[in-house]
Formats: C-alpha cells, structure tokens, sequence
C-alpha cells in the first residue's frame, strides 16, 4: 500500500535534513513511517522548561519548525536547534539517563524516532551513523569550552576514569559477554589475551553486529569486538583523551599504564566530571531509586570537592554544599526505606547532629543522627518498623562513604530513636544533672535556647579539654609516636575548640543559629563576645579549616586515607606563623571562655 500524503510530507522534509538527506529511499520511507509527531507551545503553563525527555524511553528529536535550546540542569546553553536540526541523540548513543532540558523559545512542531528505529538506521548506514557521533564530540568540546574553570584542562585520564576494568577471554560467547556487562553494569569490556589487549566488545557492538546480522547468542566475542582499540595512557590529560575520542568516533578507551591495562575511560565519565557540580550531584542522588545506585552517584562526591579545592572555595561554602548533598542523601534513603517498607505508622522526624547539623561537613566526616518519634509510639506496635527504617538509612549512609559513629550516636540505635516526650525529659535531665556522658552528648546534640549557668561552667570545662597544639615559646605540640607521629590533629586541636566557644556563646545569647560561623556572627558585639574577637575568631576558623581542607585534597589526589592530621613540616614557613597566629587566637578565647563561666583563668 502506498504511503499516505501525510508521510510523504514527512519523507520529503527529512530527505532536506542531514544526515537524513543520504539514507537510501527505502531507509528515509521507513523513518518517515516510525515518526511520531508533537506540538509544544512557547511558555507553556508548565513554564519554559518542557518535561520532554523520558529518562526510560530516549529519542532522536527533529525540529520541523521552531525553536528550541538544550541547558543543562544549571542552566548552561549547550546547544539551540532550529528547523532541521536534531537534538536528544547523546542518551541514544551513551545509554545515559538524560539529565538536560528541552526549552521552545518558540512553537515547536517536533518530529520523534524511538531508539530502535534510530539504532536501526545507524547500524545499516555508516554515515548516519558517524553524524551523530561527530555531533555528540563537539557537544563535549562545546561543554569544555564554556566551563568556568579552567582546571579540568590539566586533570589526569587516570582521575577521571573508571574503576578496574571488566574483561573477558576473545573465546567467550556474546551471550555470555551480555550477561557480565549486565551483571557489572558496564557498557564495554576489554578483551584480553594474557596481558595483551585484543579488543574492545560494547553494548553496542552487541545490537549492531549481533542482533542486527541475525547472530545467535553462541557467537564468539572475536569475531565481533573491535580489534586492536585505540588505547590513551593513564597520565594523559582528559582533553587528550577526548580528542582521540572525537578523531576515532569510539565512547570507550582502555587506559593503560607501562603498557599494562589499568582502566577503562568513557564518554559518561568525561560527562560526570564535566557535571561534577553540587546541583548537578544534588539531582542525580535525587533520582537513585536504590542504595546500589547511591552508592554509585556518591562516588562523584570527591571529583565534587577536588574542584571545589581547586577553585579556591571558601571551607564554610565547601561545608555547606557537602551537608546539602548529605541531607539529600539521607532523604533519598528514608524515602527508599518507606517505599520498601510502606508508609510509616506515625509521624516522625529525622535528626541530623554534630557537623551536619551545623552545616560544616568535610571529606571525613560519619553519622551522627537520631529519630524523634510522636508520643502515640508503642514499642510493640511500632518499634520494628522504624527499627528497620533506620538500619536502612544507616546502613545506606555508610555504604555511601558516612562511617557509621563511632559513639553509635545513631538512629538504629535505640537510645537514639524516642518519642518526643522521651527526647525532652533527656535533655532536661542533661541540663539539670551535668554529668561527664551528659556533657559529651551535648557537644552533639545542643543547637538550642540558653541553658542554666551551671551547665554552661561545666559544658565550659569539658571543652577546655581540647586546646590548641602549641607549647612554650609557640612551637607547635605534636604527636610524639603512633600512626601520625610529627603531625597534630587540626579538627580536635584547632577547629573543634573553635565550634565549641562559638555553641557555648550562642547557647547562654539565646541564639538560635546551629552554623559556627554564623553562632559568632550572631553574639559579637555583644556582652558575651566582642566585634573583634568574634571576628578573629572566624577568621581563625576559616583559615585552620582551609588548611585542612587543602591537607585532605591532596590525600584525595594521592589516592590516601582521608585524615585530619598535618605535620608542621609539610607546609612552608609563613604558613606556619599564620597557622601559629590562629591557634593563639583559640587560645585566648579559651581562657576568656573559662574567666566568664567558670570564674577564674588558667
């Protein structure tokens, strides 16, 4: 049966578009045919930002006419498509969810193929196919070109690629191949011959030249993969590598180090470094359904803080935005939990202390959480449910990378998961009766009102337990044997004597601000505290925490265990009278804290 006039209509545009415009008759007839046609109005009620994209069902999309930009999910223009061009193909080619927005800046009549039809076309004609893979190159340059900074142009292959790479024996069948790259959730895997490298099999290969040609499962991985792969050396920069991508018209790259395979590069993980940004990282922990696929999207949080160094940011804007994406984290997880477990059988709250309470998280930093419960909770009727919540949050947050505490200050912990009543009578028993563990606990629990005097000398005392690391004559104190011998630890000695005069303070104002920073903001000028010894005392602050965040950077770089301990000696000689500077500041605070409450000096 002859096409109807509508298809012809739609034949006819698209033999005008490339690279439509070089398809054989009878491939241009059969796109015409599998075009699903819509129209999307200029400043819908939706707003400009249309809820095109279907994360589970990517499309090539066709401007027929109009006008349409692509932004990232922050707003950067990445491209504008006017009648003719096409957009929505780099999710077709990558299998990457789609994380970017469709804006008509006019009417739009769009014309959609569906990723069969569009596999189907590239697999039987080579130049549509490298069209779009050309196309989805410059994307990247374009992408590199506008960013702010400039320092991912120096990053290493080596930082940016993916972790051990999966292989398989050229023997093996296709079916077998299919079923490691799902159960790795790999996109490719490198053959390997012993230690030689013999090729490169990608889900892609397994539509085009398996499923495609009519092969069966039986066929073997040689005599489909692609032989003897391009390869880039593990120390070679990203834009090298992308270079080499865009040149050969290949996705993945197998890195290697003294000629020995060590890694796997791909065109998704240039994407993540390049969207290694906190509303980016933010939004893709907001869509993980599972705590596999947190676990895998918490993995992009130190590309996230090695940027944030590298631009120089401030250690209270990097505390804040890490404690932006812990909190999300953590929602994500309880509404895992209750969509496993149904909804819960009583209202409840979840209680973020200690650093994340007071928005000054850094690369090393565990859970410290509770559970308040309405006063209907019954033990026997209630305790399992939100038992297993908070195991599944706990549980989540340490497979994510937040050490379970060490104090088990946490939620599935039952001490830690009460009715509000209960939570109540606690901190009044804190607050009247002082005691060594009251005080410990109020280190991490107290963001509230001003407390009786009594409290406030002895919440005093106990924070005087941790001073400054500096002795006679301002030489520096430091540990004498043990793993971090030479060295001192900059969050006891430095920057949590600070978090403590600043609580103290705020808690006999009145204040009702849980951020350090903003604590001594709020009480300077004040009786309890000065203008200027407010301000010394931030800017004390913010400079022992940048050191620290600038010590823990380079472990990250150096592939290290995150700490919190420098050594004098790994800084230079005007850094160490600053830092000697700042620690003198902390060290008149304390004693200035312990004349008001206590009543008598040192």
């Amino acid at each position: 049966m002859d096409d109807g006039i509508e298809i012809q209509e739609v034949k006819q545009f698209l033999s005008c578009c490339v690279p439509f415009d070089q398809l054989s008759d009878e491939l241009l007839a059969g796109a015409a045919r599998a075009v699903h046609i819509t129209y999307h109005p200029a400043g819908n009620q939706q707003g400009r930002h249309a809820a095109l994209f279907d994360q589970n069902n990517p499309r090539l999309y066709i401007v027929r006419s109009g006008a349409v930009e692509i932004r990232s999910r922050e707003g950067q223009l990445l491209d504008r498509v006017d009648a003719g061009g096409c957009f929505g193909f780099p999710s077709l080619l990558t299998g990457e969810a789609v994380t970017n927005r469709a804006i008509f800046i006019e009417d739009c009549l769009l014309y959609q193929l569906d990723e069969t039809t569009f596999h189907a076309l590239c697999s039987r004609d080579r130049h549509f196919d490298r069209f779009f893979n050309r196309a989805h190159a410059r994307r990247l340059r374009r992408a590199v070109r506008l960013r702010e900074r400039d320092t991912w142009l120096n990053e290493r292959v080596a930082e940016v690629m993916s972790g051990q790479p999966v292989t398989i024996a050229p023997q093996t069948t296709v079916e077998e191949a299919a079923r490691a790259m799902t159960a790795a959730r790999v996109s490719s895997l490198i053959a390997l011959d012993g230690e030689r490298i013999c090729g490169v099999i990608t889900d892609r290969d397994l539509r085009s030249r398996v499923l495609a040609e009519g092969r069966d499962g039986g066929t073997r991985v040689a005599d489909i993969l692609s032989p003897e792969p391009v390869c880039v050396q593990a120390d070679a920069l990203v834009f090298e590598a992308l270079m080499l991508m865009s040149g050969h018209n290949i996705h993945h790259l197998p890195v290697v180090r003294d000629a020995v395979l060590c890694g796997v590069v791909t065109t998704t993980d240039i994407m993540h470094n390049l969207q290694a940004e906190p509303v980016s990282l933010i939004g893709a922990i907001s869509r993980q359904r599972d705590s596999k696929g947190l676990q895998s999207t918490a993995q992009r949080i130190p590309v996230l803080l090695r940027n944030m160094i590298a631009r120089k940011a401030r250690a209270d804007e990097v505390g804040r935005v890490l404690t932006a994406i812990t909190d999300t984290m953590t929602r994500q997880l309880i509404a895992q939990a209750i969509a496993s477990l149904g909804e819960p059988p009583l209202p409840f709250v979840w209680l973020a202390f200690g650093s994340q309470g007071r928005q000054e998280q850094s690369a090393k930093s565990d859970q410290d959480n509770g559970l308040l419960l309405d006063d209907s909770y019954s033990p026997e009727r209630h305790q399992a449910y939100f038992q297993a919540l908070a195991n599944y949050v706990c549980d989540g947050l340490n497979a994510c990378g937040y050490r379970y505490c060490p104090g088990e200050v946490m939620a599935s912990n039952g001490r830690w998961r009460q009715p509000l009543s209960d939570w109540q009578a606690c901190f009044a028993n804190w607050i009247a009766e002082p005691q060594p563990d009251a005080l410990m606990h109020a280190s991490i629990f107290f963001d509230m009102r001003a407390k009786n005097s009594i409290f406030l000398a002895c919440l005093t005392e106990n924070a005087l337990k941790n001073t400054p690391p500096l002795g006679f004559f301002r030489q520096f104190v430091v540990e004498r044997n043990g793993e971090h011998k030479n060295a001192f630890d900059m969050k006891l000695r430095g920057i949590m004597p600070i978090t403590d005069i600043a609580r103290i303070y705020a808690l006999a104002a009145g204040v009702s601000e849980i951020n350090t920073l903003k604590r001594l903001k709020a009480v300077a000028n004040t009786e309890w505290l000065s203008l200027k010894d407010a301000r010394s005392l931030c800017d004390a602050y913010e400079y022992i925490s940048h050191l620290r965040l600038l010590h823990q950077g380079r472990q990250m770089q150096a592939d290290e265990v995150i700490d919190n301990h420098l050594s004098p000696d790994a800084v230079s000689g005007l850094l160490k009278h600053q830092l000697r500077d700042a620690f003198d500041v902390v060290v008149r605070a304390q004693a200035a804290l312990k004349l008001k409450f206590t009543g008598y000096f040192f």
